[in-house]
């Protein structure tokens, strides 16, 4: 089973445009909100999200993933 704070971690990333925008109303540091996410990603076996030091880009498994997990959350 997946971490359910690394699932909607993800979410709020993804909703807030970044690891910087969505750090700061979670209070978590955007380094451990990117490594969280990587340990996901690691564990599902797929990129959800391109990441560099300047760009920041939903990959389209990641973008088929969102759906069921906003819905999920609702």
């Amino acid at each position: 089973m997946q971490d359910l704070n690394a699932l909607a971690w993800y979410v709020h990333v993804v909703d807030n445009g970044g690891f910087a925008a969505a750090g700061g109303p979670l209070d978590i540091p955007k380094s451990k909100l990117s490594r969280r996410i990587a340990q996901l990603e690691e564990q599902l076996g797929v990129r959800l999200i391109y990441r560099t030091t300047r760009q920041f880009a939903v990959t389209e498994v990641g973008a088929d993933f969102l759906p069921t997990l906003q819905s999920d959350a609702h």
